[in-house]
């Protein structure tokens, strides 16, 4: 990990442990919840860990949270601005891909705003999110594949797509140049009370 990348991690570390005994819950409950293992939720909570998004986002549905509020700096004021270069690096593929989380708001309707390069050939494939997630992506510059379920896509640069975010889906480079699109995923009814599904960014 390098220096932003170990900041970052025991940033969330320090939020997952804080959100974990703000509700008095032990590891093993909190990795119960979360569908991960208690040696997982130790290593994400020491910092140690480089969790994939999907890790992520299980531990922040089972405590309600959303993922936004693990990975951005707390600000006391209603307006949250990501200046370039601040935002959460969460995935990186093979061929020099990333999958930055630049902003987000609170439960219990969640909404991620994310910035995505891909390298020639990177791929990045996402389980299922929780029911009634929604997501749009647009492409900035090359082309991006998108499979949804069955069906696949191949979009240009200025072309978008909505798809349900609640089934298994893909983004893919298919060319030989990098590729970059924007992508917003809505995730409705996060925190208490709400059924915590595995899902993956």
């Amino acid at each position: 990990m390098d220096r932003d990348a170990a900041d970052l991690a025991m940033a969330i570390g320090a939020r997952v442990r804080r959100e974990r005994q703000s509700r008095r819950w032990t590891l093993d409950q909190l990795a119960e919840v979360a569908g991960v293992s208690r040696r997982m939720v130790v290593n994400v909570e020491q910092g140690a860990a480089n969790p994939s998004v999907g890790t992520l986002l299980r531990i922040s549905d089972a405590l309600g949270v959303g993922l936004p509020s693990l990975v951005e700096q707390p600000q006391p004021k209603p307006v949250k601005v990501t200046r370039r270069g601040e935002g959460a690096v969460l995935w990186s593929g093979e061929s020099g891909g990333r999958g930055v989380l630049v902003a987000g708001t609170e439960p219990p309707d969640v909404v991620e705003l994310w910035d995505w390069t891909l390298g020639a050939d990177d791929l990045h494939v996402s389980e299922a999110h929780t029911a009634g997630t929604k997501e749009l992506l647009q492409v900035q510059l090359g082309s991006v594949t998108v499979g949804v379920g069955g069906q696949v896509v191949t979009l240009d640069a200025g072309d978008a797509v909505a798809f349900p975010g609640d089934v298994a889906h893909s983004y893919a480079n298919p060319g030989t140049q990098q590729a970059r699109f924007s992508l917003t995923v809505f995730e409705p009814g996060v925190g208490p009370g709400s059924a915590s599904e595995a899902r993956n960014g």
